[in-house]
């Protein structure tokens, strides 16, 4: 496909408007925390399929969008999903991650135990596509595929953020279990769990501090 361009001239916000959205989004994210205790209080469906298509306006290279949003609700999946999960977490937490990355968790509260994967109302499992499978097929590769989920991801978590949602980045390791039991093609490989819902009633979080802006800005 050759290149096409065509006309792009979004409308340009007045400084004062810039300037309070920037805060606003500001102020809404640094409300954001990782839940792991979630309300089973239902949640728009739109909301959540809003966010995802968020997402997927990701910048990605060359623009393959290399990136597949499982949406999860089905009881019967999840007790499957997080029974094997929570295999592997045991396995990991006996020994597995190594004592320094055990080190680095403990004050975080996390252990093998994984009750956000029954008691969201929705995971979202997210999906690396890190080739493309022709109709053939035939494969293509995909560029920058790490990147440009991790972008994408990171987009989702604050379009969830803004809709006034809680979610988890979960990444039990190793993954490949995600891929089976949902039916995933050989050409994706599972890159998070996300549950989004509500945070419960006595939902605790850990007590942690951000770096400022001091602290991660670099100005040459």
């Amino acid at each position: 496909m050759s290149f096409h361009p065509v006309p792009y001239r979004p409308a340009r916000l007045p400084d004062d408007e810039a300037l309070a959205r920037a805060a606003a989004l500001r102020q809404r994210m640094e409300a954001r925390r990782s839940v792991r205790m979630f309300s089973a209080d239902p949640v728009p469906e739109r909301a959540v399929l809003d966010a995802i298509a968020v997402a997927s306006t990701a910048p990605s290279g060359a623009h393959q969008q290399p990136w597949t949003f499982v949406l999860v609700t089905d009881p019967e999946v999840r007790r499957r999903l997080r029974e094997a999960a929570e295999e592997e977490e045991r396995i990991s937490y006996g020994g597995r991650l190594g004592e320094a990355w055990l080190d680095a968790l403990r004050p975080l509260g996390t252990d093998a135990v994984k009750p956000h994967l029954t008691d969201a109302p929705y995971l979202i499992v997210v999906f690396q596509q890190r080739f493309a499978l022709d109709e053939d097929g035939g494969v293509r590769k995909h560029y920058y595929v790490d990147e440009s989920v991790g972008i994408a991801v990171g987009m989702l978590l604050t379009a969830l953020q803004v809709a006034g949602l809680a979610a988890l980045t979960h990444t039990p390791s190793p993954m490949r279990f995600l891929g089976e039991l949902l039916g995933r093609p050989r050409n994706e490989k599972a890159f998070a769990v996300i549950p989004v819902g509500y945070p419960a009633d006595d939902c605790v979080v850990p007590d942690l501090r951000r770096k400022s802006l001091d602290e991660v800005l670099v100005r040459i």
